[in-house]
């Protein structure tokens, strides 16, 4: 069980007020508070080591790259890839789907089709439209219920011969609905077909296993796990990653560059083109240790039970309504009130010092499938209390009053 009072003791910004009033951070799925102990790696980097890497035989050049390089093993054990170079890192979940989306391009020819689901963020989505218009590809889209869940007998249907990729989010960041990832993979290696698992809004709640998954790829960012923004990674099996071209030319990405003709650098090299956020990288290790220290089962009990509470709560209130109701959910609860906008009510808790997210939270097709303008969204972390949810559904009531 997790001592609470003293994991929010860990971050600093949980302690501070906002528009004079305590802050309850429900906006998790957007960002993470970053605890102490990543805050301090930022600056120790800066103060002691700040070098460039793999490029130098100086000392704090050797140093940088010795913790970069630690850090991606960490990573690597993490998420139990078989090789360190299976892992590269990213500025962010978005920076490697645009990646693989760009390597499909050399793969992809008319007739091909890529399946996306109907509950994508919009950075799961854009890459396939541009890389279907560059190709000739068809975009393929998985549909979902009123619940939230992904039809699987649908899926079934339209996975094929043709299918090429699959891509399709681990957890939705609208709806908090935890998809059948496993049971998506196996079906497209079936008809031979890729799989890339947008990770984002999974990293933070539990620890993906990639060979039990048998993913072809599997993206997230740092920053939704407690690490620091500017930070991603994406992994691959080694053959795809070998087989795709890079998605950057500079340097570091190669072996050998002359002017008639340039030869890349082995993974996990090939991907990492021009310096990169050298501190960030690093300091996402630190980060995946500290998650691991609190552990992911308490990290799991935590939030389901806030989940629960939050969901009993808040449908206290009259005329709410809860948008994403899938049977495998987490840490989210995405609502309405009555027909007023959720952007009003958002301004209104925020002036009672509560963060919560208003919009489509880049997922328009969701908010079009449920033919609203939005909602809020309020997505919680292992440091987040039920007292912060009591504080929550008061300010919700309050909105509600002053609005009808």
């Amino acid at each position: 069980m997790l001592d609470i009072n003293k994991v929010r003791a860990d971050f600093p910004i949980l302690s501070q007020k906002v528009n004079g009033k305590q802050l309850v951070y429900f906006d998790n799925g957007a960002t993470s508070q970053k605890p102490q102990v990543v805050i301090d790696a930022i600056a120790q980097y800066y103060q002691e080591i700040n070098a460039n890497i793999h490029r130098g035989v100086h000392t704090l050049s050797q140093l940088a790259t010795d913790a970069y390089e630690v850090s991606r093993a960490t990573i690597q054990n993490h998420i139990n890839a078989k090789f360190a170079h299976e892992v590269i890192f990213t500025s962010g979940t978005t920076h490697g789907i645009n990646a693989v989306a760009n390597g499909f391009a050399s793969i992809l020819k008319v007739g091909d089709e890529v399946l996306v689901s109907a509950m994508e963020h919009h950075s799961n989505i854009v890459p396939w439209q541009m890389l279907c218009e560059k190709t000739g590809a068809t975009l393929r889209v998985i549909p979902m219920n009123e619940n939230g869940e992904l039809i699987m007998a649908e899926y079934d249907k339209l996975v094929s011969e043709k299918t090429k990729i699959v891509t399709v989010n681990h957890i939705s960041n609208a709806l908090g609905t935890i998809n059948p990832i496993k049971y998506m993979i196996d079906k497209a290696h079936e008809f031979g077909a890729a799989i890339l698992i947008d990770g984002a809004q999974a990293v933070p709640h539990l620890k993906p296993d990639v060979q039990e998954l048998d993913c072809d790829f599997y993206v997230f960012s740092g920053h939704k796990m407690c690490g620091p923004t500017g930070t991603g990674i994406l992994y691959g099996k080694e053959a795809w990653l070998n087989q795709l071209p890079p998605y950057q030319g500079g340097g570091e990405m190669i072996k050998e560059v002359t002017f008639e003709k340039s030869t890349y650098a082995d993974l996990p090299h090939k991907f990492e083109a021009g310096t990169p956020n050298i501190a960030g990288g690093i300091v996402l290790g630190t980060a995946v240790d500290y998650m691991n220290s609190i552990g992911f089962e308490n990290i799991q009990q935590q939030e389901k039970e806030l989940v629960e509470y939050g969901t009993k709560r808040l449908l206290e209130i009259e005329g709410l309504k809860i948008y994403g109701t899938a049977k495998e959910k987490t840490s989210v609860i995405s609502f309405n009130v009555g027909e007023i906008h959720p952007y009003d009510i958002g301004t209104i808790v925020d002036k009672l010092g509560i963060a919560v997210r208003t919009g489509h939270h880049c997922a328009q097709p969701i908010m079009e499938f449920f033919k609203i303008p939005g909602t809020i969204r309020a997505s919680f972390s292992f440091y987040n209390t039920k007292e912060e949810i009591d504080v929550m559904v008061e300010a919700v009531k309050k909105a509600q009053l002053m609005l009808s």
